[in-house]
């Protein structure tokens, strides 16, 4: 990559998760919906437990709890979707970028040489909703990348051509 003025200008600014000339591709915003219903399943029975408790001992002070469990759930319900819209992944020549968060970001880059397989997997619920995810391995433990909430047939064609590259580059070593 030649480094320009405009690529040492967005490296002081410290702008190290927006490569210059990448096109990023967002996940399915189903993804978002997906998370809440867990969160939703995961929290109303201690919602439904706290209320209960506080009519059944009638004591103004245990009303803090079900508040809290409302607050958290308030808390999570604001959060995931940014979470899910700070998702992107971008196909490049030699490699494939995963980009994640908003408070701690990361951005994983897997060169398609270094592929070993990749894995798409939907659970019960991710079916539901329509979405799929792709998971990428490679010989490292600690570089595996993968991307949730995307379209079944996005996923399927995502595989296909990250496995067809990776055995491309893997071809030439």
């Amino acid at each position: 990559m030649e480094v320009t003025e405009e690529t040492v200008a967005r490296a002081a600014t410290g702008d190290l998760f927006d490569p210059l000339g990448v096109t990023w591709t967002r996940v399915s915003p189903k993804l978002a919906a997906a998370r809440l219903t867990v969160t939703a399943i995961s929290l109303l029975p201690f919602l439904a437990a706290t209320v209960l408790l506080a009519v059944l001992v009638d004591a103004a002070w245990l009303w803090v709890f079900p508040a809290a469990v409302a607050a958290l759930g308030l808390w999570i319900g604001l959060l995931v979707p940014r979470q899910v819209g700070a998702l992107a992944y971008a196909e490049r020549a030699d490699d494939l970028l995963v980009r994640r968060g908003i408070l701690f970001r990361q951005l994983v880059v897997v060169p398609y040489g270094r592929m070993q397989y990749v894995d798409v997997t939907a659970g019960p619920l991710a079916r539901r909703f329509g979405i799929a995810s792709v998971q990428l391995h490679t010989a490292s433990p600690s570089t595996t990348a993968s991307i949730e909430g995307l379209p079944p047939q996005e996923a399927a064609r995502l595989r296909d051509r990250l496995a067809s590259r990776g055995e491309a580059r893997l071809a030439g070593l």
